[in-house]
């Protein structure tokens, strides 16, 4: 078993699909192909289920692909230390759902990186895909909370795909809504005081459960009620409409402004958020330092 062909494996996961790593290491289908059954063969386990839908790991191509990103981390760190060599180009995806804090993180672990090429994605999404994601090892790293109302069902779904949670921290729910809102200046903020305002809300798609809301009191009857998909569009319908969001509290003024304010909502309810990670991979160097700064944010905030 080479190095090179651990590097394979990685990409493949990495792209989500032979065809288009192939693509991306310039070599030909067949031949990855080949190089992945060389491999199965060696190892005499089967790294890929393959089905008409694509391809994904089996239980042994997830321990496989944890001990490949290790040996293949530090081959990279001894070429650096030993040869002088190049490091190879950073490459990281976490997957979120929308808090700005989450953003704030990946943007200061960027900042600090001393390397001339780098690929990251960032995914701000609906709730079982942050799952889905971090399961298919599409993103390292998963940002989400539980509650008393969604933890049974979230954690039975987390234990199920082999996914480990971390609490960050244990947040009362606020309301943001604009700083011209009638209700800004109140010290905090009934459900009932919000009846006459639209609720707005993040779409989950095909799996709009109660269970994958974002917003905590997501069983609760609103006479107005609007759907988005991302938060500058829910920002923009918090000032334009005198809307409101229930959430974390935790706002970052560099990224959203003066416009919005959080204000404490009277509920007995609380949000745990924290971050998954498949409980059989080890992170990579970006990915801890992001939990970390996420960490660190936290506590600032």
């Amino acid at each position: 078993m080479t190095l090179q062909q651990m590097k394979y494996i990685i990409a493949i996961v990495n792209c989500g699909s032979i065809t288009e790593a192939a693509k991306q290491l310039f070599i030909s289908q067949p031949s990855l192909s080949n190089a992945v059954k060389d491999i199965e063969k060696e190892t005499g386990i089967e790294i890929f289920q393959r089905s008409v839908r694509g391809i994904t790991l089996t239980p042994d191509g997830t321990e496989f692909l944890s001990y490949a990103r290790q040996v293949v981390e530090q081959a990279e760190l001894m070429e650096k230390r030993y040869r002088g060599s190049k490091p190879s180009k950073k490459i990281c995806s976490v997957s979120t759902q929308h808090y700005a804090f989450a953003v704030n993180a990946f943007v200061n672990v960027i900042e600090t990186l001393d390397t001339d090429e780098y690929e990251f994605t960032l995914r701000e999404t609906r709730t079982y895909d942050i799952i889905e994601d971090v399961r298919s090892f599409q993103s390292e790293v998963g940002v989400l909370y539980l509650s008393d109302f969604n933890e049974r069902v979230i954690t039975k779904l987390l234990k199920e795909n082999h996914l480990e949670f971390t609490s960050l921290f244990i947040a009362e729910p606020h309301v943001f809504i604009s700083s011209t809102h009638p209700l800004s200046k109140k010290k905090t903020i009934a459900i009932a005081d919000l009846e006459k305002y639209p609720c707005l809300a993040f779409e989950q798609g095909t799996y709009n459960s109660f269970y994958f809301s974002e917003e905590i009191l997501s069983t609760a009857e609103y006479k107005k009620i609007i759907h988005v998909s991302d938060r500058a569009t829910l920002f923009n319908l918090l000032i334009g409409l005198n809307g409101y969001t229930i959430c974390t509290g935790v706002l970052n003024r560099n990224l959203n402004g003066d416009n919005i304010v959080s204000v404490p909502l009277k509920t007995n309810e609380k949000m745990n958020v924290g971050w998954i990670k498949n409980e059989k991979a080890n992170l990579s160097g970006f990915a801890q330092s992001y939990v970390s700064e996420l960490e660190r944010l936290i506590k600032e905030y």
